[in-house]
């Protein structure tokens, strides 16, 4: 990919990853073409979506299974959101929680 691409995809989806990751994902993109690179991106969850899915449905482990988190999202279900302690503190740790899962999915996939 060229400098112009690579710039126009991590500005336009800077807020999807972690920002310590910026640099790999520059160097990656390099060496990836713009089909990879979109498919990579693609793949991504939104923050926002996600946290109004911790708001309704948090409480049932949903935001965890979106994520991958097969087995924290179980024990959320089982347990009510952890008595409604989990579902109160994942409701402030969605968005950098789902920033890490972007961030993992878009490096493993490039």
């Amino acid at each position: 990919m060229t400098q112009e691409q690579i710039d126009q995809f991590v500005l336009d989806n800077s807020e999807k990853i972690l920002p310590e990751f910026v640099d790999t994902l520059r160097q990656r993109l390099q060496n990836a073409d713009e089909a990879t690179a979109q498919t990579a991106f693609s793949q991504t969850r939104n923050s926002t979506l996600m946290l109004v899915m911790a708001v309704l449905l948090g409480g049932l482990g949903v935001d965890r299974f979106m994520l991958g988190q097969k087995f924290l999202g179980i024990l959320k279900l089982i347990t009510g959101g952890g008595f409604f302690m989990w579902y109160i503190i994942d409701l402030f740790t969605v968005k950098d929680r789902t920033r890490k899962y972007n961030t993992k999915k878009i490096l493993s996939t490039i």
